[in-house]
This record gives C-alpha cells, structure tokens and sequence, in this order.
C-alpha cells in the first residue's frame, strides 16, 4: 500500500504527466455528461421500453459499449462504434488497395491522410445508421406519446444531424486524449463506456440473488471470485508473448567504436495477436443467421430462431468457431512475417539454427500458427463464457463483464493505459533503461 501511495505522489509531482492525466480525466466526464442528453423531441421519462429491449443480447453489448447512451436515446446513442468500423474498414481495404498500401509506408504523411480517409467514412457509415436508429425506435419500445414534436421530416432530420455530430464530437474527444492526454483516446471512451452500466448492472445482480433468495451474499462472493480470477485468466492471454531468440553476429553500440559479437534479443510473438478483432468480426457475422428467423420457409425460419438467442447453444458453438478463424486470419494479414524476416536479414541479426530470409520467415510463420492455436481457443472460451455463466443463474446484464468484448477491452485498454503512465515514470526518475536499473533522484 506504501508503494501505491508513493507511486500516486511521484505520478502528482510530474507535472506532464499530471497534466495529461487530468487533461485525460476531463475529457471522459465531458463524453459522460454529453451521453445524458437525450434527443430533442424525445420524453426521456417514456424509455423504460428502450431500456428493458437493450438489457441484454447484442443490444445489450452496444448499449454498453455506448455507456448506456443507445437506452436513453442520447445525441451520443451511436457512441464511437461508427467510427470503430470505419476503421476497421479501412485496415482490412489496406490489404486489396493499392493506394492505401502505399499511404502505409509514408509514415506520418501517410497516417494522417488514412486518419481523414476515416473520419469521411465514418461520416458515410453514420448517414446509414443515424436513420435506422431514429426508425427502429418505435419497434424497441418507445411509445408514439414519447415523440413530444412527432416523427416527422423536421424530427429525422435533425436528429440524424445530431447523431452524426455526437459521433463527430466524440471521435474528436478520442483523439484529444490521444495526442493531448494519456494516449489511447478511443479505447479510453469505449472502456469508460463499458464501466459506466457496469454498476448497475452488478446491482441488478445483487438484487436478484438477495431479494428472491437465490443464493445471497455467498453467491454474490462466489460470482466476485470467478470475476476476478477470469480477469487475472485475461491479462495471461492479453501479456502472453513466445520470444523468438535473434542473435547479431555484428552489432555497433552507439557512443562507441568497438563492435560487439553475439548480442541477442529476440521476438515477441504475443499468444493472441489479434486482440478483440476476432470477436468482433465473428458478432457482425453472427446477425446473419438471425435474418433467417424471418424466412417464409419453415426449416430456414427454424435455424434462424435458433441463431437469435445469444446465450443458446448453436449460437455459441458457430460463434467460437468463427472466432478461431478469424484469429488465424486477422493475424496473417497484420503480421508480416516476411517483413519480420526481411529486416531482420538487413540488420544482421538471425534466428540461431534458422537461416536467414525465407527460412527464417517460413520458420515465424510456423511458431506464429503454434501460438496462434491455443489464443484463438482461449479468446473463443473468454466469449462464449457469458452464455456459460448465464446457465448458472446469473443475470445477462452482469454475465457480459465475464468475457468477451467488454472484458477483454477493459483489461487490454488498463494495461496499455498503465503502461503509458509506468513509460513517464521511468523516464522521468531513470537515467536510461540501457544503461543502469538505479533510481536517481530528481529535483522539482
């Protein structure tokens, strides 16, 4: 407890850092507030029907990645998500597309013009989602009277603009925290997002076990336990990496004239190299199936009803299946093993026992498939953990914080987060990482 504290004053005393961290905590509560105003022409007090349809399922999971915005019909309801798939949308052109293959290798020039590349993206995705939303309010539960000015062509219109500029003005927040604050903006506002139903959702939990004596406060412990060593289960498969050992027959240190033979380092494969984007991939999928349910056909419209209920088994085992596949493929096209191998030839480092080249990238792809194999059988587990939990009693709204999307962020994004914090830190009260581990003291 000493260290934290001592960590706690030595993070104050910078003043960067402490000014990227309040910059950073600012930013967060802006996005909150603006997630609390609802639509114009909208009765706020007549979306119990809105709230009860995305208590769980896949409206369940967006409203939490919203922080509760997409249930109160808020200008902020499509939270960051549109911008999330443009995104991804453009990573994945970046494989096919010339032109954004060649944005790639600018550098900075060529980030920024990807960057603009997205945010019109993102402007084309909402302009399709925006209307939907506003159209599919009705059959979510909203009532004709909640609508104060009616559904007419002055409510959809500026409503649609409203919803595009929520999603604008939090792409813009994302970015700030980014360049301004603590790094990691976007990933920040999706986590805080996540944390703000997480609550009420615990709540909700602890209401149904007490009140309807369902186990009680044991369970309730129980449920805490499994939480938190399914959290301690996700930092291992966030953290995990398999080091490739490269050995440099020739290496120059810098400052000095001597070269140095036999340096070895090596290269970290990490266990899931894909992070969440297998799962994400696999839910846009997973909406497939269900559009069978409203097939004319008796045997369509029957496997259909059967891939509408997310906790259900046929669900679950299509879902984790798809997961696996797309950890292989995600991480194909985002590690470049042969580039790996490439550079590593031009600096004059190899693996020991491999030769260099396309052995050596032959030899990373291999270990790369090997480590790839148990991740995706990991994160397929983490996913369907939910539908698991539920079998044991637990309510919906508190089993989607037992893996998946959500958990997975909130562990990734606390590392990375931590990480940035920890890198002022050692840069501040270190002379060098390369040079000695001792502390030194620094004057403020």
């Amino acid at each position: 407890m000493k260290k934290f504290i001592s960590t706690v004053q030595d993070i104050w005393k910078i003043e960067e850092l402490r000014n990227k961290i309040i910059l950073t905590l600012g930013l967060m509560v802006v996005y909150r507030l603006a997630a609390q105003v609802p639509l114009p022409g909208i009765d706020p007090t007549q979306l119990s029907g809105l709230a009860n349809k995305t208590a769980d399922g896949l409206l369940g999971l967006l409203n939490a990645f919203t922080g509760g915005a997409f249930a109160k019909a808020s200008v902020m309801a499509l939270g960051i998500m549109p911008y999330i798939s443009a995104s991804i949308v453009v990573q994945l052109m970046g494989i096919a597309v010339p032109y954004l293959q060649k944005l790639q290798k600018e550098g900075e020039s060529g980030r920024k013009k990807i960057n603009q590349i997205t945010r019109w993206l993102t402007i084309a995705i909402l302009i399709i989602q925006a209307p939907t939303y506003l159209i599919s309010l009705p059959s979510l539960g909203i009532p004709e009277s909640a609508f104060l000015l009616g559904t007419g062509p002055l409510f959809y219109f500026s409503s649609i603009l409203l919803l595009t500029t929520g999603t604008i003005f939090a792409m813009w927040l994302g970015e700030r925290i980014t360049d301004k604050g603590i790094g990691n903006g976007i990933s920040l506002l999706i986590m805080i997002g996540i944390i703000a139903v997480f609550p009420s959702s615990f709540m909700q939990e602890a209401t149904s076990r007490i009140n309807q004596s369902n186990g009680g406060l044991i369970m309730i412990l129980i449920e805490v336990v499994i939480w938190f060593v399914v959290i301690f289960a996700s930092v291992l498969l966030v953290t995990a990496v398999r080091k490739i050992q490269v050995q440099y027959a020739r290496r120059t240190v810098a400052g000095n004239i001597q070269d140095v033979a036999g340096a070895r380092q090596y290269i970290p494969l990490k266990l899931n190299s894909s992070g969440v984007m297998p799962i994400i991939f696999a839910q846009a999928l997973m909406f497939v199936p269900g559009l069978m349910a409203n097939a004319e056909n008796s045997v369509i419209k029957s496997i259909g009803v059967a891939f509408t209920d997310i906790f259900g088994l046929w669900y679950n085992v299509l879902f984790a299946v798809l997961i696996i596949i797309f950890s292989y493929f995600y991480t194909a096209i985002t590690i470049p093993t042969n580039k790996m191998a490439d550079d590593l030839k031009r600096g004059g480092g190899f693996v020991p026992g491999i030769r260099p080249g396309k052995d050596t990238a032959e030899y990373l792809d291999t270990i790369l498939s090997r480590v790839t194999l148990p991740g995706s059988l990991f994160l397929a587990f983490l996913a369907i953990l939910p539908a698991i939990i539920t079998k044991a009693g637990v309510q919906p709204g508190w089993a989607i914080f037992y893996g998946g999307t959500s958990l997975l962020i909130m562990v990734g994004v606390a590392i990375d987060t931590l990480q940035q914090i920890n890198a002022h830190l050692l840069n501040r009260h270190y002379d060098g990482l390369m040079k000695s581990g001792s502390k030194r003291k620094v004057a403020y």
